[in-house]
């Protein structure tokens, strides 16, 4: 099995998702690549809470590169996909190309994550019929309009699926990828 994660995001992903995933991925002996709509340095963001405000604040973050465009990826090629949130899912789910990867990924009995407002891509690959999964609390419409089942909770995994509310969610969520990734591989 391939040992290569692939990391989706794009300009205003969260910064803290980003970074934190390529890292443990990397501790953990996988080889994670960032792949983005093009193949250049992304500049991500950091969401915080204001007292007063009735949403979140978003910050300027730090910057990562791109390893590779999202046309450019195979699913194959990889043991999981993971769609980091932040602003950056907003418009990546209008992404044909990453849609379509997405739905390959599934066709391939692949692993498939999302942390926050990255599940709204997952909505767009019509993924969620029939599925219980979390992410952001603004994402519950989305998902509801694509026949799935929100719940409030830290972390969910629905089969080869693992979703995640937010970066505070990391320990639930990276628990439930390893325990999927340490499975035997299917055919």
């Amino acid at each position: 099995m391939t040992r290569k994660i692939l990391i989706v995001t794009g300009d205003a992903g969260d910064s803290y998702q980003t970074l934190y995933a390529r890292h443990r991925f990397l501790e953990a002996g996988w080889e994670p690549v960032v792949a983005a709509p093009a193949r250049r340095r992304l500049h991500l963001v950091i969401h915080d809470r204001e007292p007063g405000w009735d949403t979140y604040v978003e910050r300027v973050g730090h910057t990562i590169e791109a390893d590779m465009a999202i046309t450019a990826v195979n699913a194959r090629d990889f043991a999981l996909v993971l769609i980091v949130g932040g602003r950056a899912p907003e418009y990546l789910r209008n992404d044909a190309s990453l849609v379509s990867l997405v739905r390959e990924f599934a066709s391939h009995q692949r692993v498939i994550c999302a942390i926050g407002h990255g599940v709204q891509v997952l909505a767009a690959a019509d993924l969620l019929k029939g599925r219980t999964v979390t992410g952001h609390p603004n994402v519950c419409l989305d998902v509801e309009r694509d026949g799935g089942t929100y719940v409030q909770k830290a972390s969910v995994r629905d089969g080869r699926m693992v979703t995640a509310q937010s970066w505070e969610s990391h320990p639930e969520l990276y628990r439930e990828i390893f325990a999927l990734l340490n499975e035997p591989a299917r055919v």
